[in-house]
C-alpha cells in the first residue's frame, strides 16, 4: 500500500502519522508539501493533526483552500481512502469533504489526555480490522474539537453509518458525543482522537493500530 502524508505550515502530528503508516504497511511514506498541486499515485492520504497555518480565521479554514487539498477533494470523491486526525478532520469539514463543523471545546479549555471511544460502526473500512471490539483508548488533545451538525444532518449521518466513533463521556461538548464521522461513501475519515499516537504499548497503548490495519486490508 502506497501512501502520503500532507505537510502544512505548523503541522505537528505529520512524523506521528508517517511513522504509524511505515509500522503497519512497513513502506516508506511519501510526505507531501501543501503547496503541491498534485497528488502522487497512492492509495492511501493523512491529513495530520496540528495547527496548520497557525490556526487563522478557523482551524482548518485556510489549509481546505491549499493547492493539494484541492486535489484531494477532487480524488476523493472518486474513491480514493483519506483519514484527517483532529486538525486533519477540520480540513475535512472545511473543505466539504465532511459534513458538520468543529467548534470551541465547550468548557473553553484544551483538553489533553488517553480518550475511551465507542465504535458505532465497526464494519467501515476504518474499523473492520476491530472485529468484535467495541471500546479503544485513543489520546485526544485539541481545543476545537466540539462537533456540531443540525438534527437533520445527524439522523441522516446515524441512518447512513457515517457516526464511526463516539466519546465515552463527551470531553468537549461534540453533539451525539461524536468523535469520528465518514462521508456517505465511507472513503473519508475524520476524527479529533490522534490513533497514530497509540500504535505503541511503550506510548501508553496500540488501540490506534488497528485502524491503520483496517485501511489496509480493505485496499487489499
Amino acid at each position: 500500500m502506497k501512501t502520503a502524508v500532507i505537510v502544512f505550515p505548523a503541522s505537528n502530528c505529520d512524523r506521528d502519522a508517517a511513522v504509524a503508516l511505515e509500522k503497519v504497511t512497513g513502506r516508506s511514506v511519501q510526505m507531501v508539501w501543501h503547496e503541491e498541486r498534485t497528488l502522487p499515485t497512492v492509495d492511501f492520504v493523512v491529513i495530520p493533526g496540528g495547527f496548520s497555518y497557525g490556526d487563522y480565521l478557523r482551524s482548518g479554514a485556510i489549509a481546505a483552500r491549499s493547492p493539494i487539498v484541492q486535489d484531494i477533494v477532487r480524488k476523493a470523491k472518486t474513491g480514493l481512502p483519506v483519514a484527517g486526525f483532529c486538525n486533519g478532520f477540520q480540513v475535512l469539514t472545511e473543505s466539504g469533504l465532511l459534513p458538520g463543523a468543529l467548534m470551541r471545546n465547550k468548557g473553553l479549555r484544551f483538553v489533553c489526555k488517553p480518550q475511551k471511544l465507542n465504535i458505532v460502526n465497526s464494519s467501515s473500512m476504518f474499523t473492520k480490522a476491530y472485529k468484535n471490539q467495541t471500546e479503544i483508548t485513543v489520546p485526544i488533545a485539541h481545543f476545537d474539537g466540539n462537533y456540531y451538525a443540525d438534527d437533520d444532518t445527524l439522523s441522516e449521518m446515524r441512518k447512513s453509518g457515517q457516526i464511526i466513533f463516539t466519546y465515552e463521556g463527551n470531553p468537549n461538548g461534540s453533539s451525539k458525543d461524536i468523535a469520528g464521522i465518514s462521508n456517505k461513501a465511507g472513503n473519508v475519515l475524520g476524527m479529533m482522537p490522534h490513533p497514530e499516537r497509540a500504535i505503541d504499548p511503550m506510548h501508553g497503548g496500540t488501540d490506534g493500530l488497528k485502524l491503520f490495519k483496517s485501511v489496509l486490508e480493505s485496499i487489499q
